[in-house]
């Protein structure tokens, strides 16, 4: 059976194509579950509503976490509610961008 740490670490080593940091870094992941069946649904957003890489990294997250064991499907759900901005990054994120 995964565990929802199995699949945050696959996220944390899926990076935004634009900005080479960590999805999960960037604050872009809301929500991760794991069902009994090995059902991974996930709620993300994204830095802004016209990005037009979701599918590149849409693809990328289904494609590393099928990888785990035990993970039978992955949904991920798009939603901008709420917005994402720059508080939801992580020290290391803000550190590699040159925030702080």
């Amino acid at each position: 059976m995964p565990t929802k740490t199995q699949i945050i670490s696959v996220l944390k080593k899926t990076s935004d194509p634009e900005l080479n940091v960590s999805i999960y870094d960037l604050g872009l992941i809301y929500n991760v579950t794991v069902g009994k069946k090995g059902d991974v649904n996930i709620l993300m957003s994204l830095t802004s509503i016209g990005c037009p890489l979701f599918s590149t990294i849409q693809s990328d997250m289904e494609t590393r976490i099928k990888k785990v064991k035990g993970v039978k499907s992955v949904s991920i759900e798009l939603t901008f509610d709420p917005p994402w901005n720059m508080d939801k990054m992580s020290k290391e994120a803000k550190e590699k961008l040159g925030f702080i």
